[in-house]
């Protein structure tokens, strides 16, 4: 069995936002495999099914990011499962909107949300699916870019990237990490401003 946890805000005010990408992955899982996160369980909304011939939970923590290490940490301890069974998808504004990058491990740069998680579980050893969601153009506050909604014009670079880290999971889940990391890790074209 493994835990696949988007990481984002509770909310409808957070919904579309950058920062909730992990969330909107999680959600488009669990649409394509016919189940809904409504399960309340360890501070998150989850939902059991199978991806690839594995028992999967899929979680999407109620906690807000910067203390989504809690419900990381509970929903393991709860399905008695290692780090190594545990798959991070979150947003990475380092990277170019669209952007997928795939690691078995590593630190948190500067995403809040994966340093609760890695602070909560004291382990770096577990694979995340970033995606980029990077702005085009020079912003003065990157916080408040992470929690306003995608422009429109990006809406569909953001779905098809929504789609490529679902399919990224699947990967993992099939061939493993290494082989996830060779087929997704590749530099996107930005877009033409």
């Amino acid at each position: 069995m493994k835990l696949i946890v988007g990481l984002g805000n509770p909310g409808y005010e957070y919904h579309l936002t950058p920062h909730n990408l992990g969330f909107m992955a999680v959600d488009r899982l669990a649409e394509s495999h016919g189940v809904e996160l409504t399960r309340r369980e360890a501070q998150a909304l989850t939902a059991a099914t199978e991806i690839e011939k594995e028992r999967v939970i899929l979680a999407k923590p109620q906690t807000f990011m910067n203390l989504s290490g809690m419900a990381v940490a509970r929903l393991l301890q709860q399905y008695k499962l290692p780090v190594g069974d545990l798959i991070v998808l979150l947003d990475d504004v380092d990277l170019p909107l669209g952007t997928l990058r795939i690691r078995s491990r590593g630190s948190a740069g500067t995403h809040n949300g994966l340093k609760s998680v890695i602070g909560a579980l004291q382990a770096e050893d577990f694979a995340r699916v970033r995606m980029g969601v990077g702005p085009d153009r020079p912003v003065e506050d990157l916080v408040s870019y992470i929690l306003r909604p995608f422009r429109r014009a990006d809406l569909e670079a953001v779905a098809e990237l929504i789609e490529r880290a679902a399919q990224a999971v699947s990967v993992i889940l099939r061939e493993g990490i290494p082989a996830a990391m060779n087929r997704f890790n590749r530099r996107v074209k930005s877009p033409k401003t």
